[in-house]
């Protein structure tokens, strides 16, 4: 792609949103906040803006991309709805992202869904991206908006850090309130699968459904395969810095990601929640992992986060940071 854009920072609020939809509309690209994390948006339904976004975030063409939209009648224009799809359309709007079998017709671009007969969807419930998508009345690809491989952004000087020149536009809303990425549900058979844990706890989905989930057999697949859903590379989410997990003492030179009380003798900590609670934990982890890596720690120890609820995402997201890489 051409690096030398020159990217602008605009305001979240009725102009910006105004700008940014004609950005879009254009070809353009842009990053907005959701309740998640920052996502970096073009224009659904338009492939060349698609392949740009790729582009931009260096993203293997492979792996899919989740279309947003503005409300549930939107996504069932694009794909087929099972009755368990159904049920779990009652969290939307928020931080779940079905996998559904794609319609006839459907007018998302083939590059977004990485050639495969399924679509991801979800309706964000962030003011700014409602009002962007209001507005522009297309869904909108998402992914996160940073580097693909490099941890994702929470704010929008996250963004400009790692796309500044190679997007058109940024709207800076503010800190996402979740801090990881949507949940990420796969309907597209007998039993309903879970692709990624994410910003909605897997128990509140299975009590939706009123059974558990399955567990796709291949949730970290490796970079030649072609995942259902992103998210699903076994090195993603990864700071410079080398991430050494479930630490119980530090090593010499080791900066330390805590989770309450921290260890003793590290160089420089930052604590995802002091007083162990994994909603603040969630919303602090890309943003600490980045904080701790432009401090140029050369390796980082994570001390062990409890796996029920918010933290099954956040474990999710840390395996993958600490995951070997070429």
């Amino acid at each position: 792609m051409t690096v030398g854009l020159t990217t602008r920072v605009l305001a979240a609020d009725a102009a910006g949103i105004d700008v940014a939809a004609r950005t879009l509309h254009d070809g353009g690209l842009l990053a907005f906040p959701t309740e998640t994390v920052y996502g970096l948006g073009a224009d659904a339904t338009n492939g060349v803006a698609v392949a740009r976004l790729f582009a931009a975030k260096g993203r293997p063409s492979f792996n899919p991309l989740i279309a947003h939209v503005c409300e549930l009648a939107d996504a069932r224009a694009l794909a087929q709805f099972n009755d368990d799809a159904i049920r779990l359309s009652q969290f939307w709007p928020g931080p779940l992202t079905l996998v559904l079998p794609r319609l006839p017709g459907c007018p998302v671009a083939d590059l977004a869904t990485a050639g495969l007969d399924t679509i991801a969807v979800r309706v964000p419930s962030h003011p700014v991206a409602q009002a962007l998508l209001t507005k522009l009345q297309r869904p909108i690809v998402a992914p996160s908006a940073n580097r693909s491989g490099h941890v994702s952004p929470t704010a929008a000087a996250h963004v400009l850090s790692d796309l500044s020149g190679r997007i058109d536009l940024i709207l800076d809303g503010g800190t996402t309130p979740i801090g990881v990425e949507s949940t990420i549900v796969a309907c597209i058979g007998p039993q309903p699968l879970l692709l990624r844990a994410g910003g909605l706890p897997r128990s509140d989905v299975e009590t939706a459904l009123g059974h558990a989930l399955g567990q796709h057999e291949t949730t970290a697949v490796e970079s030649g395969e072609a995942p259902l859903a992103p998210g699903m590379l076994s090195s993603h989410y990864a700071p410079r810095s080398s991430v050494r997990l479930n630490a119980t003492r530090i090593e010499p030179g080791e900066a330390l990601l805590a989770f309450g009380p921290p260890l003793p003798h590290a160089e420089r900590v930052l604590n995802l929640s002091p007083g162990g609670d994994l909603v603040e934990a969630a919303a602090n982890l890309f943003s600490h992992l980045r904080a701790l890596d432009a401090a140029g720690a050369k390796a980082i120890a994570v001390m062990p986060i409890p796996s029920h609820g918010l933290g099954e995402a956040i474990n999710d997201r840390l395996a993958r940071a600490a995951a070997p890489r070429d």
